[in-house]
């Protein structure tokens, strides 16, 4: 429980991780890694730290990993950071909370360690802020019972190729499983915080998962809940671009694709869709497949709005971008039939958008012009459960009747999304 890793960066020179190259790779790899989604705040400088993360026992900060000596990671040698990235323990032997990814970061190659290494240590600006101290209590603070979680439920090891698979293949499942870590939010987990699958050889990963208010949709085949609708194409444009015929990102994708996944190389983008493509379904979650039903166009005539709660709502506050078909407009606004927040049993992310609206979206340095309102002011939680109701169950949707009760959960614990993105610049 006390025992410090060992690394294979031990007897590594410090000196040798200074070139520009590697200091440009690294800069990538944290990319990839979307480090900067974490380790700043609202409003704070990049890397520095300080984004508050609410957990059942209590709160976490994210911590500075500027190259600051006195604050951050700058007394960190490689072995150092590499023992806190891949195995989870910081340089002064304290165990890491798993809300720090390193169960997936495992994965991460020796030369991407090295690479984002230097882009640590020389390409980013040191900053002075002292980290912030968690508000769990004791005895649930104690760090050396992680030591026994990560026996329990992590799988450490650098990512290992499957030989039955193509290079394209075992490229995106690099990415998908290690360093993008998409099974941190999109992955169920146990009474323990474990994800319940690491890699797609377990029907859980990424099968869907309840995070910070939001409801991340399966990304598996499942032909309501995940991407069986999608075409490799579609997962490629929506990673490169934050949108498709099918979806938007919102909620906490927003953030992901904001600073991360837009400056993929097509070839990596590719790579994930291929991967993430080839994830099967378990024919449990979805049992039949979405198909369109114009039956509830008849519910938005003057008449129809009256004998249905949420058909007024609806047509007064959201057909004139979501039409009255509940199409959408093409891949600039999207549709709300047959899309997962509308089929997902759990309702989430469908409250979550219509009380806070969604952040902004800046795709090639330029934000979007539109995005989701708040509706938290204008609606009640009644008015908003109504046209939600609505929603879930028009044009062939199936989804679970949203309650007054859910709305007013999620109202007490969240607000407005911010209309000012946090854009880590490029080098």
């Amino acid at each position: 429980m006390t025992r410090v890793p060992a690394s294979p960066f031990d007897q590594t020179d410090p000196q040798e991780e200074r070139a520009i190259a590697l200091v440009a790779r690294g800069d990538y790899v944290a990319r990839l890694a979307d480090c900067v989604a974490c380790h700043t705040a609202p409003g704070g400088t990049a890397y520095a730290g300080g984004l508050k993360m609410v957990t059942p026992m209590g709160a976490i900060f994210a911590t500075n990993i500027t190259p600051d000596r006195d604050t951050g990671i700058g007394t960190y040698t490689l072995a150092d950071f590499d023992r806190a990235l891949r195995s989870g323990v910081a340089k002064d032997g304290h165990r890491l909370y798993p809300a720090m990814p390193y169960p997936s970061y495992a994965r991460i190659s020796d030369d991407d360690v090295r690479a984002l290494y230097a882009y640590f240590m020389h390409g980013v600006p040191a900053v002075h802020q002292e980290n912030r101290k968690s508000t769990i209590p004791w005895p649930l603070n104690m760090r050396w019972p992680l030591a026994l979680w990560n026996v329990t439920f992590a799988r450490f090891g650098v990512y290992q190729p499957d030989a039955s698979k193509d290079v394209q293949w075992n490229r995106g499942a690099y990415l998908v499983e290690g360093a993008g870590h998409c099974g941190a939010c999109h992955t169920p987990r146990g009474l323990a915080f474990n994800e319940k699958g690491t890699d797609g050889h377990s029907r859980t990963f990424v099968s869907g998962a309840l995070i910070d208010g939001w409801f991340a949709p399966s990304l598996r085949n499942d032909p309501n809940t995940g991407l069986g609708r999608w075409s490799e194409d579609d997962v490629f444009h929506f990673l490169k671009t934050g949108r498709n015929t099918h979806a938007v990102v919102f909620g906490s994708m927003t953030e992901v694709f904001n600073n991360s996944t837009q400056f993929f190389t097509d070839d990596d983008l590719r790579a994930v869709a291929h991967y993430l493509k080839s994830l099967p379904t378990d024919g449990q979650r979805d049992t039949s497949s979405w198909h369109y039903e114009p039956t509830q166009t008849a519910a938005l005539e003057p008449a129809g709005q009256q004998r249905i709660p949420g058909a007024q709502i609806y047509m007064a506050k959201c057909r004139f971008c979501h039409g009255v078909d509940g199409r959408g407009q093409g891949q600039w606004i999207p549709p709300l039939a047959g899309v997962a927040s509308s089929l997902a049993s759990d309702s989430s992310s469908a409250i979550n958008i219509t009380l806070n609206g969604s952040a902004r979206i800046v795709a090639n340095g330029i934000p979007d012009a539109y995005r989701m309102p708040s509706y938290r002011a204008q609606l009640s939680d009644k008015d908003i459960a109504d046209v939600l109701t609505f929603i879930r169950s028009s044009w062939g949707n199936r989804g679970a009747r949203v309650l007054v009760s859910d709305i007013q959960k999620l109202r007490d614990k969240t607000v407005p999304a911010s209309s000012t993105p946090v854009i880590l610049k490029i080098q």
